[in-house]
């Protein structure tokens, strides 16, 4: 029976996109790339802080004490844990946090948001929130927003 289910899954996958599934995806395609940039863009014209900063004081302000493993925070920003070292330690030049030898484990480190850090990210929020509404939001009215989160998440959760 698997080798039928196989061979049928198998056909199923060759099957062409319709006209209206390869729009779906050409359009996905192109949102992926211009998305990050267009967020981006808004953040450093506005206010001089790069989407990737924005997305570590963000995760740290959500976070019990406002702490993360810089591993865990890495892997949460979609950052290798080289590129978030090099970024910690922009933000810490900044003051927007500090890091500290982790207690469980010697090896790691964990990053904290500063007090400083936190003002920083609530100061760049409202340019963060419009950018989403006029990139993002302001372009689905009338979709089930329930049911396009489901998607994704559903399309993200085995990877």
């Amino acid at each position: 029976m698997s080798a039928i289910t196989s061979s049928a899954a198998s056909r199923m996958s060759q099957v062409p996109l319709t006209p209206q599934e390869e729009a779906v995806m050409r359009a996905l395609g192109r949102f992926l790339l211009v998305m990050p940039r267009a967020l981006d863009a808004d953040l450093m014209r506005e206010q001089r802080m790069s989407a990737s900063e924005y997305s570590v004081l963000r995760h740290l302000s959500e976070t019990p004490g406002r702490m993360m493993r810089m591993s865990e925070l890495a892997t949460a920003c979609d950052m290798s844990l080289s590129g978030m070292t090099r970024l910690a330690a922009k933000l810490e030049s900044l003051g927007h946090l500090h890091r500290t030898r982790c207690v469980e484990d010697a090896r790691g480190a964990n990053a904290v948001l500063t007090e400083k850090g936190l003002a920083r990210l609530q100061e760049a929020w409202p340019t963060h929130l419009a950018s989403v509404r006029r990139h993002i939001f302001d372009h689905l009215d009338g979709l089930d927003l329930e049911r396009l989160a489901g998607a994704f998440s559903a399309m993200t959760s085995d990877t």
